[in-house]
């Protein structure tokens, strides 16, 4: 079994607990007295029951606090899924809705989002080329 990872030098117990008074965010408040009591020489089964986490959480909460401090043990937010059309698709699209459909070319004489999709997905392209823009 390896040896455990070390905690910054810059913080101590005090601190951190001080710290978890301060913060609003519980989970933070959580991780950071989990490792005031690390610091303290407490084992880190014992901070992992403290926090309610397994020790591989406890670990993973070391590793961030060492790349980032405090702050490191906030959650971040997902960054979510990506869109299906880049900047460029989702302008040429813009364009071709303020433009409207042309009913001999489009076959519809006004945008109904079954139609929109449509464009999206087979036109934008076309369109993006129009504007020397790359699909």
């Amino acid at each position: 079994m390896g040896s455990a990872i070390s905690l910054r030098a810059d913080f101590n117990g005090d601190d951190l607990r001080q710290l978890a008074r301060q913060t609003k965010d519980a989970d933070q408040a959580r991780r950071l007295l989990a490792l005031a009591m690390i610091y303290d020489g407490c084992s880190r089964a014992d901070a992992a029951r403290l926090g309610s986490v397994t020790l591989q959480v406890v670990r993973d909460w070391v590793v961030r606090f060492n790349a980032r401090g405090p702050d490191g043990l906030i959650n971040g937010k997902a960054p979510g899924k990506p869109p299906l059309l880049s900047a460029d698709q989702r302008a040429a699209l813009a364009e071709a809705i303020e433009r409207g459909p042309t009913p001999y070319l489009d076959g519809v004489v006004r945008w109904r989002l079954c139609d929109l999709g449509q464009v999206a997905m087979g036109r934008v392209p076309r369109l993006g080329q129009r504007a020397n823009l790359e699909p």
